[in-house]
């Protein structure tokens, strides 16, 4: 019965607003026939083949649903707290927290079980085929796969079917299915193409239609419309037409329109915007809106009255295999109802409000997205701010609209969801679908999902189900069958202050929805109550049930306090928790949260009676008191709380009972001076607890003076002033109540010095803050002030820093400009030896200030000033040596003052600044002030500063910027030689070249070559940001920016020449300014030129050919282009300049350029190419003049080379093949003759001296240093060099080699047998020169030098350019130190 009831609730609009309560399920309701003789299954073949009459199913066999609940699957929503974990109620909880979110079960999931089994028993009994399609309204119809088309009514009973097995075999499966607004008609469109119109009344087949669209596409969509004489339908091409129904002389037709051709884009689904009931005459439905989602983009597009695009709107990037989806609803927004179109691919579901304007044209405005993180199969809308979505992996969601919140997710997995993945493909067919297509089919379920009236019904292989929103009593009643009592009072909550979502059968106004939650609460309460007492445990340790109790007291509390209902929390559940003594004890503990919070103000008797006994006796008296101070006192029982406070010492409950109490303030005053007097008079020290005492009298004698109470709140008004005088009245008593010989005059104040001076008096300062005409106050004032004066001067009992303290607190009082205090002259000399005392460093600044404060209100103007001075001096109160040098105009005296205080060092640069820059000082002052900042500059102290500086000397003094730029230059060189580690140092650097930039231009170039710490590119954009071209030149050219830096440069040089004509012609008459002007820019041209020319000749080694034409030609063409703008003031010297300059720029690039490029380019310019030939003439033969002087001078230096060269090897081979002529044919060693055996071989050495050795010989004689002659040893004669009668010895010169002279080329003769010969073996005799012959050669040869040969071509280039007139500069200036490298001698060979 609850699932027909649930279902069939959408026929009436009364159901819908009816607060339905959970009924019993009555099987009659489905109204089966008993199944005691069912028909066979022969029977009803062949009656349907006889009679071609629908068939009704009798034999209802029962579903094997596999596990899912018959009557309804209960579940819970994800986002419900520790639903389903009952490890949570171990969990401690003080409070109730409200943020926590509690949806419980949103949706309810029933089967329907007669639709159902009757689909298993169809496809079992008469082979209907599986289920393919579904469609609600007041009846469900249910496609097969055989082409039938099963109509049940609202019991679940099947009333039609629809079609027989010969049109299923024809047409195929049922690929969809639609309903009219009214249940007359029922279309199904087929998977091979076909489309019938049923009469639902009767079960006849109104109309076939086989021509609607392309042969050989099966139906995806098939759809009514409101106007049931219109539906539309989508087939497998993509394609999407509109069926006019027609009815004329009683025969029936259908008109079809294509609406979008699929070869513009696949359209994959279609939705005509249908209105319920209620909104029939809402003015959009005369459009007859029709939604279509192709494979890129969604289209709206009008029917009526005639066809027009109202949008188009593109998918985002998703997933080709994303299934689109569209969904229809009228929501309220902003006082109207509109329809909205939701629509997804992929995870985004994208909302569009459709609304119509007075005009007639319809709007369509893009709402707020809503971000999932799953693939999207199916789209519904439940109500107006709820949708249910089914995502790839068969998960439900329930998501709220506005807050974007998924409320709930289920598992579809069992219900084993129909896909539409054949007719896609369009398998029946022959599969003549595109790709892209039927990779979207894979996923698509259109037909298997139908939703109607807030319901939605899904299709599985063998069962029909359907989901709806539960109501808030079903809700939360999820929860209590559940025993998650604390899930269900916070969404009964969220139902109480309207947060919750998807709320159903909540109706009336806000109070009386509120009263039917509130006494749902009230039931939960007293169940929770119950539930806790029962479910406690009998047996374990107390800490288990206080923790069983501490997860469910709280929550009792909390709700009962939202509630306001006390009388419920305090007699219904006290009374029963009262019943266990743990759950009292908790319950007790749990109110003092609430009452420190002040969400509890008020006890009953019984209940403050126990609290009182139930924190005395475990202890808890810091609660008790934390407690009693913010409860209401009216409820206490003031002798029994002042009894209890006063024996354990609770002083603020004490004094909170007192003053709240009974208005008085004085009695616990006297209680607690009762307590910290007598020690402090017998000089012992206060205990911890003794000190505690004392400063709460401190701060409760604040708080009176102040007007506020004591511990929180503030004391009524009409008593402030009482309370105050009365306070006052007490402290200056003569004498205690309770007096004693002992006793000293004034007991009150003197026993708060004791304690703690310092405060006291602040606590009196402030209270006299607020003393503005208030005789009687101020009276008091001064009172107060002569009793601290004769306590405390002059008394032993104090020490020196109470006095002092004393002494401050005075003077601030003084200092006041309302100052009506009175004091002796020598009294206040005291207090002024006191502030400036040397001695005593604690306070220092306090001190200074309060002194400070005095001079500038004038107290002491009568006093001496050199003596006041001297004081401060001495006690470092340097503020007040400013004070005094500025009124003196002593300002140069200021400034050792800031650079002694290490605390307002810094603020130097401030002074400086506003003593030069503001007026009213004189010029005499402000020039001491810059000559004492010249003296005390130091760049180390102020290192961090420099930016503050900088901007300070900048704007008043000028010089001194120049100083302290050369200090810091210096600082960071010094640094950088003894390699210290700056914190800041590229800052500082790049500080450095903004100062430059900005201040001295002329030192920047020099920096930027000498500093290598500064970042390339900041220093780039600051020389810019400058305008210095030739560092910001140099800066690229450092980069390798080489097209950049000459840019630079050449713009500048432009800007030169361009400004060298403007200057002349303002000059105009004025000829020696004019001629000042005009050298002055022809130097800085020059200057600029010479630079420009400098870095082509750096550049161009490594350029291209191309490259350097696009350096030089750039170049060239500007001083060609500065020779036109010469005007008739400075014609002829400009002129001669400027073309002097031009030949320079020819003569440096014909080095890099050839000539013909250089003649070709000169000739393009207009200046020269449209002239005459005699315009040229002076430019071209100046470059052929070089030409031919370079030709020459290279021919020169040629010939000159090739002479030395010759010489030097025509000199070199004589000296190696001139022939040796030994003195005797015997070694000289073994004195034999040098061939010992005819027949043997055998190597010998002929020395220039000509001695003659055996190789063995001098081998074994310089053993000591031989080496084998294939290293090529270097021998010295034995006998020669002989320093011992003829034995071997070292050479006298053993660091000079034989290649020092050309003479000493070593060469090897040969002794060649007949073998050796016929091999043509070659072998070496070195010979050697000694000692006086290397040095006669080095004569010889010194005979032979003469001038440089450079130095010739020097003198003859300098001789040939004094000759000539207008000639180019050199190329390359001559360098004395400038060798030629010739090729080593050749190895020759004999």
């Amino acid at each position: 019965g609850l699932c027909n009831n649930m279902l069939w609730s959408m026929v009436s609009n009364a159901s819908l607003r009816s607060n339905r309560t959970t009924m019993e399920i009555d099987d009659k309701e489905f109204d089966i026939p008993q199944v005691d003789t069912p028909p066979t299954l022969e029977s009803i073949l062949n009656e349907l083949e006889d009679e071609e009459e629908p068939f009704v199913l009798e034999d209802t066999c029962v579903l094997s649903t596999d596990n899912m609940d018959a009557h309804s699957c209960e579940t819970s929503s994800l986002a419900s707290s520790d639903s389903g974990d009952p490890a949570h109620l171990k969990r401690k909880r003080k409070t109730v927290d409200l943020n926590t979110t509690v949806h419980g079960s949103v949706l309810r999931h029933n089967l329907l079980k007669g639709i159902s089994a009757q689909i298993v028993s169809a496809a079992d009994k008469v082979d209907a085929g599986l289920p393919t399609a579904i469609t609600v309204s007041s009846v469900i119809a249910v496609g097969t796969s055989h082409g039938l088309a099963l109509v049940f009514d609202t019991n679940q009973a099947l009333r039609l079917c629809l079609g027989t097995k010969t049109t299923g075999a024809e047409f195929g499966a049922v690929s969809a299915l639609s309903i009219n607004h009214d249940c007359s008609r029922l279309l199904c469109g087929f998977a091979n193409g076909q489309i019938t119109m049923w009469d639902l009344a009767n079960g006849k087949l109104l109309r076939t239609i086989t021509d609607a669209h392309p042969p050989g596409t099966a139906i995806l969509h098939v759809k009514f419309t409101d106007d049931p004489t219109l539906a539309v339908c989508n087939d497998s091409g993509g394609s999407v037409f509109e069926l006019a129904f027609r009815r004329m002389m009683g025969m029936r037709s259908c008109d079809s329109r294509c609406l979008f051709s699929g070869s513009k884009g696949e359209v994959c689904c279609i939705e005509p915007l249908r209105a319920p009931p209620d909104f029939r005459d809402h003015p959009i439905t005369h459009h007859s809106l029709l939604a279509m989602a192709s494979l890129t983009k969604i289209l709206v597009i009008g029917l009526k009255p005639s066809l027009k695009v109202w949008m188009t709107f593109p998918y985002n990037k998703s997933d080709p295999s994303s299934v689109p989806q569209l969904a229809w609803h009228f929501v309220p927004v902003q006082k109207t109802v509109n329809p909205v179109l939701a629509f997804c691919k992929g995870d985004i579901v994208h909302f569009l409000l459709v609304k119509k304007e007075e005009s007639g044209a319809i709007h369509v405005i893009k709402q707020r997205q809503l971000h999932l993180s799953c693939d999207i199969i199916s789209l519904s809308w439940i109500n107006s701010s709820t949708l249910v979505l089914v995502d790839s992996r068969e998960k439900l969601l329930v998501v709220d609209r506005p807050s974007q919140e998924v409320l709930e997710t289920l598992d579809l997995e069992q219900v084993q969801l129909v896909y539409n993945s054949r007719h896609f493909k369009s398998l029946a067919t022959g599969g003549n679908v595109s790709q892209a297509l039927a990779l979207v089919g894979e996923k698509a379920c259109y037909q298997s999902v139908s939703s109607y009236a807030g319901q939605i019904v899904y299709l599985g292989t063998k069962s029909a189900h359907i989901m709806t929103l539960r109501n808030w009593r079903e809700r939360i009643d999820c929860l209590l069958k559940q025993d998650h009592f604390v899930e269900a009072l916070s969404l009964s909550w969220s139902f109480h202050e309207g947060t919750a979502k998807a709320v159903v059968g909540l109706f009336g106004d806000t109070v009386k929805r509120k009263g039917v939650i509130s006494d749902k609460m009230v039931e939960i309460l007293c169940k929770f109550a119950e539930y806790a007492l029962k479910k406690c445990p009998e047996q374990g340790k107390i800490q288990v049930m206080e923790q069983h109790f501490q997860d469910v007291v709280p929550v009792l509390v909390d709700y009962c306090l939202l509630l306001q209902r006390a009388d419920l929390l305090f007699n219904q559940l006290y009374d029963r928790l009262v019943e266990n003594m743990v759950a009292k004890g908790v319950f007790l503990e749990a109110l003092e949260s609430y009452i420190v919070v002040d969400r509890l103000g008020h006890l009953t008797t019984p209940i403050m009676r126990d609290l009182l006994a139930h924190y005395h006796d475990n202890g808890m008296m810091d609660s008790l008191e934390r407690c009693i101070v913010h409860l209401d006192v009216t409820s206490l029982d003031i002798q029994q709380v002042v009894q209890v406070c006063w024996e354990n010492q609770l002083y603020d409950a004490m004094i909170y009972i007192f003053n709240s109490g009974i208005n008085d303030y004085l009695t616990p005053m006297e209680k607690l001076f009762a307590v910290i007097g007598p020690p402090l008079r017998e000089g012992r020290s206060l205990t911890d607890e003794e000190v505690v005492i004392g400063n709460k009298l401190l701060v409760y004698i604040s708080c009176c003076l102040a007007g506020r109470a004591y511990p929180l709140g503030d004391i009524p008004e009409d008593l402030v002033v009482q309370v105050k005088n009365q306070v006052f009245e007490f402290l200056i008593r003569l004498h205690s109540a309770d007096l004693s010989e002992e006793e000293e005059v004034f007991p009150f104040i003197r026993t708060l010095l004791h304690f703690d001076t310092r405060e006291f008096l602040n606590v009196l300062a402030m209270t006299f803050e607020d003393f503005k005409n208030d005789k009687q106050a101020l009276e008091y004032q001064q009172r107060i002030v002569d009793i601290l004066l004769q306590v405390m001067v002059d008394n032993p009992d104090f020490i020196p820093s109470q006095v002092g303290g004393l002494f401050t607190f005075l003077a601030r009082q003084l200092a006041k400009p309302d100052n009506t205090l009175f004091v002796n002259r020598n009294l206040f000399d005291q207090v002024l030896e006191f502030l400036c005392c040397p001695d005593d460093d604690s306070r220092h600044t306090e001190r200074q200030q309060v002194l400070l404060e005095l001079l500038q209100v004038g107290t002491v103007v009568q006093f001496n000033e050199g003596r006041l001075l001297a004081l401060a001096e001495k006690a470092k109160f340097y503020q007040i040596c400013e004070f005094l040098y500025e009124k003196q105009h002593l300002y140069d005296r200021i400034i050792d003052c800031y650079l002694r205080d290490p605390l307002r060092k810094v603020e130097i640069f401030s002074f400086i600044h506003n003593l030069l820059s503001m007026p009213g000082y004189s010029p005499e002052e402000k020039q001491t002030v810059k000559d004492k900042v010249l003296q005390h500059i130091q760049v180390r102290a102020y290192i961090h500063m420099l930016h503050q500086i900088v901007e300070l000397i900048h704007t008043n003094y000028s010089p001194l910027l120049l100083v302290f730029l050369t200090t810091l230059s210096l600082y960071l060189r010094e640094c950088h030689q003894l390699r210290t580690f700056l914190p800041l140092e590229r800052d500082l650097h790049e500080l450095l070249l903004d100062l430059l930039c900005r201040y001295a231009p002329q030192q920047l170039l020099s920096f930027l070559q000498a500093s290598q710490h500064y970042r390339l590119e900041e220093a780039i954009q600051t020389t810019e940001k400058y305008h210095h071209s030739e560092a910001t030149a140099y800066l690229l050219e450092k980069k390798g920016d080489i097209d950049g830096a000459f840019s630079v440069l050449l713009e500048t040089l432009r800007l030169l020449t361009a400004g060298r004509q403007s200057k002349a012609e303002v000059a105009g008459e004025k000829q020696d300014e004019g001629k000042i002007q005009r050298d002055s820019t022809l130097t800085k041209v020059k200057d600029s030129l010479s630079d420009i020319i400098n870095l082509c000749n750096r550049s161009s080694h490594n350029l291209f050919q191309q490259q350097r034409e696009a350096l030089w030609f750039p170049l060239l063409e500007t001083m060609m282009d500065s020779q036109k703008r010469v005007n008739k003031h400075d014609a002829k010297h400009t002129s001669e300049v400027l073309k002097e300059l031009t030949m320079k720029v020819l003569n440096c690039m014909s080095s890099f350029i050839s000539l013909p490029a250089i003649i070709q380019r000169i000739l393009q310019d207009p200046v020269y190419g449209t002239g005459k030939l005699a315009e040229l003439q002076g430019l071209i033969l100046g470059m052929m003049d070089s030409f031919n002087y370079e030709q020459i001078l290279l021919e020169t230096t040629t010939n000159l080379l090739n002479h030395d060269l010759h010489w030097s090897l025509a000199h070199l081979r004589a000296a190696v093949t001139r022939g040796l002529h030994p003195r005797q044919d015997y070694c000289n060693i073994c004195l034999q003759q040098y061939k010992r055996r005819q027949d043997s071989v055998e190597e010998i050495i002929v020395f220039i001296c000509g001695h003659l050795y055996h190789v063995q010989c001098l081998q074994q004689k310089d053993s000591g240093c031989g080496i084998s002659l294939a290293a090529h040893q270097q021998w010295n004669c034995f006998k020669c060099s002989s320093s011992h009668g003829g034995r071997g010895g070292p050479s006298i010169e053993p660091n000079r080699e034989c290649s020092t002279s050309l003479a000493q080329t070593h060469v090897r003769s040969i002794h060649r047998d007949f073998r050796e010969e016929a091999h043509k073996k070659k072998m070496f005799v070195e010979t050697t020169m000694d000692l006086q012959q290397e040095q006669s050669w080095d004569q010889l040869r010194s005979l032979y030098r003469g001038p440089s040969r450079l130095s010739i071509l020097s003198d003859l280039s300098l001789c040939h350019s004094s000759e000539k007139s207008g000639l180019l500069f050199p190329t390359q200036p001559g360098n004395e130190t400038f060798q030629l490298k010739l090729s080593p001698p050749p190895l020759l060979e004999e």
